[in-house]
């Protein structure tokens, strides 16, 4: 049966070949693996929250089309920021043109650039790092320790953001992950501006006990738990991973690690898709074809696999709009 609805229509018509018609395969072979009863696991590298992914992630987590998230610190921060600053950042859409000169001028007005957006210091990064600081205190007081994601969990569901919504909520992802309770992977936590912060408040001693905030070797350890659990039945786990780093190489680690570290018999990723604008190379994991990852027993000789190379700020919103038939 023929899409009707306008988006997924006009992709079914005008993507016939090359890139296009890699994304499309993809975007079918996603939906054929819901439909089949199967799980996806998404991974957020680069800066996909401050390019406002949420307008359609948030979309696909209510409607049950992702069941896991890895994102680097970054994401995870960064879809707060626009929530409650939005009306505060800058774009600068000649960004390729800023002299030294130019980008210390924005440095002396607090704005950290991304590309062509600046994400404004105060309205932002610090207004979060004040609500964090409750959570992070409240915590260590109960002596209670949690993942970087849960504080983040905490706060929304408390509504210490509410006020200062600058955007509608429904297109925030980490809300919408909040109301679910999504499982979250956030590897390498440290490398992110409230990470950054965390580790000063335990340099000045404010925060007591560093391990206030749990570490990557104990998301690794839920993680192992929670792809046992998901796959213990017939359902098996896809991997749909936007950009490279840390955000896909962690996670998808974790099922060779079952089998060759912990003697077990997991289900290999049964789903595979990388959006990335990194060109096949030598020794590079982010260029690296599919195929390599079954010497490393992550996917297998079946498992559909997909890379399309482009933009993932422009083909992973249309691969959404195309799964959720907008």
């Amino acid at each position: 049966m023929s899409n009707t609805s306008p988006i997924s229509k006009f992709m079914d018509h005008h993507y016939r070949h090359f890139n296009a018609a890699a994304m499309m395969d993809a975007a079918k072979a996603y939906k054929t693996h819901l439909e089949q009863g199967n799980k996806m696991f998404v991974t957020l590298a680069g800066a996909m929250s401050t390019a406002e992914l949420g307008l359609s992630l948030a979309e696909m987590i209510r409607q049950d089309k992702v069941h896991g998230i890895s994102c680097t610190g970054a994401n995870l921060e960064e879809d707060i920021y626009n929530l409650v600053a939005h009306d505060h950042y800058v774009r600068i859409p000649n960004y390729r043109d800023l002299t030294p000169e130019q980008e210390h001028e924005l440095l002396k007005r607090n704005l950290n650039r991304v590309t062509d957006t600046c994400i404004p210091e105060e309205e932002a990064m610090r207004k979060i790092w004040r609500i964090m600081e409750e959570e992070w205190l409240e915590a260590e007081s109960k002596n209670e320790r949690c993942f970087p994601h849960e504080y983040f969990y905490r706060a929304l569901k408390k509504g210490k953001f509410k006020e200062h919504y600058q955007i509608d909520p429904k297109n925030s992802w980490m809300l919408a992950a909040a109301e679910k309770n999504l499982p979250i992977i956030v590897p390498g936590w440290e490398d992110s501006t409230l990470g950054n912060m965390y580790a000063a408040y335990c340099v000045e001693k404010r925060v007591k006990n560093v391990h206030t905030v749990k570490t990557g070797i104990e998301y690794m350890m839920y993680l192992a738990d929670w792809y046992t659990e998901t796959t213990s039945g017939k359902a098996s786990l896809g991997f749909f991973q936007i950009g490279g780093g840390i955000a896909g190489d962690f996670p998808i680690c974790v099922v060779p690690m079952l089998e060759k570290d912990l003697n077990r018999n997991p289900k290999l990723w049964s789903y595979f898709c990388q959006i990335s604008d990194s060109t096949t190379s030598y020794g590079s994991y982010s260029g690296a074809v599919p195929n390599e990852k079954i010497t490393w027993a992550k996917l297998g000789v079946d498992t559909p696999k997909f890379i399309v190379e482009s933009d993932a700020t422009i083909v992973a919103p249309l691969m959404f709009s195309y799964i959720l038939g907008w």
